[in-house]
C-alpha cells in the first residue's frame, strides 16, 4: 500500500500527535507499505524533500507553539501526489492540511481516514479567552462537518468517541489506542547518571520521586497536584516536573506562595526528546491530574517505564489504569493523600509487584498492534 500522512505538524515537533505519526510511519514500513509525510512548510515556500511533501504556511505561534497556517495552494506539490499516487490518506491535525488531504482524497478517490487527537473543548481559551461558550459550539459544529467528508474517523480511546458522538456525528468511527515504540523504555540507566541527575536537581538519592512528564498547560490541571503535595507533611517525597509550556511561569509562582522548593518540588524543565525514556526511571510514580486527554500517551509511557500511576479519575483511562494493580485514580485532596500515602507506606514488595503490573499493562498499547489495527482499517476501507 501507498500511505499518505497528513499533518500541521512536521517529525520536528515536539508533541503527542507526532510520536502518534513516527510510530505509525515506522511501524507500517516495517510491515512493507510505502509511507510519505505531506505537511506544512516553515516558510512560505513548497518544496519536496526525502519524499516528504511541504506546503508554504506562516507562523501561528501565539496560538500555539510551532502551530502555522498554510498559505500556499501548493499546486506544484498536489500534482507530485497525485503521481504517486496513494492508496488512502490519513490525516492528523483538524486545520490546514486536513483541507488538502480531502482535496487529495477527492481527486484520486480513496479513503480519507482521520485521528482525532485532541479535545479543542479544552483549548479554546487559549484562542477565545471571552467567547468560550462560542468557541466551544465551532469545535462541535467543525468536528461534525470533517467526520462527514471522511471514510471514517478513529478516536484513541472509547472517551474520545462519546465525545464525537455527543457533538452529534452519526457516521463510522474505529477506536484505536495510539501504540508507543515499547523498546525506547527498556533503557537502563547507570547509577552515576542517577546520582548526577538527582545531584543536579537538588533532590536526596532516597527520595521517592512524584514525576510529570509532559506540556505544561493551564489545562493539565498541575496546579491542584502542587496544593496537595504542600500538604503532605513527609520529607522524602519530590515532585518532580519535566516539561515546560506556556503555563509554567504561573505554576512556579503557585508553588513558590505555597512555599513549595527544591527538593519537594523541582521544575526541570523541557528535556532532549532522546532521553525521556531515562528521566522516567528517576520516578518512583507518575503523577497525572490532567482531564483533558483524548488518550495520554505518557500514561503509557510511564507504564511502560515500569512506573505506577497515580491519576486524576477520568473517562480517557478506561482501558489503561487498573485500580490497584497499576495504579490508582483520584477524585479530591483526601482521596489523593490516601492513595499516595498507600503506596509511599506500602512494602517494597508491594511496590515491586506494582512496577512488574505497569510493565506488563503496557505491552496492549505497543506501536506494533496499533499498526497492524490501522492496516486492517485502510484495507477494509480500501476494499469498499
Amino acid at each position: 500500500m501507498k500511505i499518505l500522512i497528513t499533518s500541521d505538524w512536521d517529525f520536528e515537533a515536539v508533541n503527542g500527535v507526532v510520536t502518534s505519526m513516527k510510530n505509525l510511519k515506522v511501524e507500517l514500513e516495517k510491515r512493507g507499505h510505502e509511507v510519505r509525510l505531506l505537511t506544512l512548510s516553515m516558510n512560505r515556500d513548497s518544496c519536496i524533500e526525502n519524499n516528504t511533501y511541504y506546503i508554504g504556511s506562516v507562523s501561528a505561534e501565539r496560538i500555539y507553539h510551532r502551530a502555522r497556517i498554510r498559505t500556499s495552494p501548493g499546486k506544484k506539490v498536489l500534482k507530485a501526489v497525485y503521481q504517486w499516487g496513494p492508496d488512502v490518506v490519513h490525516s492528523q491535525c483538524e486545520f490546514s492540511t486536513f483541507f488538502v488531504a480531502k482535496k487529495i482524497s477527492k481527486h484520486l478517490s480513496i479513503p480519507l481516514v482521520h485521528t482525532y487527537h485532541t479535545v479543542y473543548e479544552d483549548y479554546v481559551g487559549y484562542v477565545l479567552p471571552y467567547a468560550l461558550n462560542t468557541g466551544k459550539k465551532f469545535v462541535r459544529f467543525f468536528s461534525k462537518w470533517e467526520a462527514n467528508k471522511c471514510s471514517t474517523f478513529i478516536a484513541p480511546t472509547k472517551k474520545v468517541e462519546r465525545l464525537l458522538r455527543g457533538y452529534g456525528i452519526k457516521g463510522r468511527i474505529d477506536v484505536i489506542p495510539t501504540g508507543i515504540d515499547m523498546s525506547r523504555f527498556m533503557v537502563e540507566t547507570s547509577d552515576e547518571w542517577r546520582k548526577n541527575t538527582l545531584t543536579k536537581l537538588g533532590i536526596p538519592e532516597n527520595n521517592k520521586i512524584l514525576i510529570y512528564v509532559g506540556r505544561l498547560g493551564k489545562e493539565k490541571n498541575i496546579s491542584e497536584v502542587l496544593s496537595y503535595v504542600a500538604k503532605e507533611n513527609r520529607n522524602d517525597i519530590s515532585f518532580l516536573i519535566v516539561g515546560d509550556g506556556p503555563y509554567r511561569k504561573e505554576l512556579e509562582e503557585e508553588a513558590e506562595k505555597l512555599s513549595l522548593k527544591a527538593p519537594k518540588v523541582v521544575f526541570a524543565g523541557m528535556v532532549d526528546p532522546k532521553e525521556v525514556a531515562s528521566w522516567y526511571t528517576l520516578g518512583s510514580v507518575f503523577i497525572n491530574a490532567s482531564t483533558s486527554e483524548t488518550q495520554g500517551l505518557t500514561y503509557i509511557e510511564a507504564l511502560a517505564s515500569s512506573l505506577p500511576l497515580l491519576c486524576r479519575k477520568d473517562p480517557a483511562l478506561e482501558d489503561v489504569l487498573i485500580e490497584g494493580y497499576n495504579g490508582w485514580q483520584w477524585e479530591g485532596e483526601k482521596d489523593f493523600i490516601s492513595k499516595l500515602d498507600a503506596f509511599l507506606y506500602s512494602s517494597e514488595e508491594e511496590r515491586n509487584n506494582m512496577k512488574k503490573n505497569a510493565k506488563e499493562s503496557s505491552i496492549q498499547f505497543s506501536s506494533t498492534l496499533f499498526a497492524e489495527k490501522a492496516e486492517k482499517l485502510y484495507l477494509e476501507l480500501m476494499e469498499k
